[in-house]
């Protein structure tokens, strides 16, 4: 199982309405594209008057990951979406992808 660990550095005074069409738009059409998404919120973390926030998504592998993306930010429900609203308010974002297993993901979904 791949874990993809997305984090957004975004402009001060951003956080509260990006994390509002994440979770109310955003992770709803990733949900409907059947992407895995097993956390998301705010980042206890901050720089420079930055905020930060988090997204978890789970993969059964790194090419089904690359393909659910692809199809996922290519499509115009993502496009003519939410995609204008989470794209506007990020600075700088940094993913990685780790291999897991499926317990650790569990574990993951329940502390968050």
């Amino acid at each position: 199982m791949i874990l993809e660990i997305r984090t957004y550095r975004l402009h001060p005074g951003t956080r509260e309405e990006f994390l509002r069409v994440m979770t109310e738009e955003s992770i709803p059409l990733l949900e409907k594209a059947g992407i895995d998404v097993v956390a998301a919120g705010a980042s206890r973390y901050a720089e420079d008057g930055h905020e930060e926030a988090f997204l978890m998504r789970a993969f059964d592998s790194l090419e089904r990951m690359r393909e659910q993306e692809d199809a996922f930010y290519s499509s115009a429900a993502w496009l003519e979406g939410p995609r204008e609203a989470i794209v506007g308010p990020i600075v700088q974002y940094h993913s990685i992808a780790v291999e897991t297993s499926a317990a650790v993901v569990a574990g993951l979904r329940q502390a968050t």
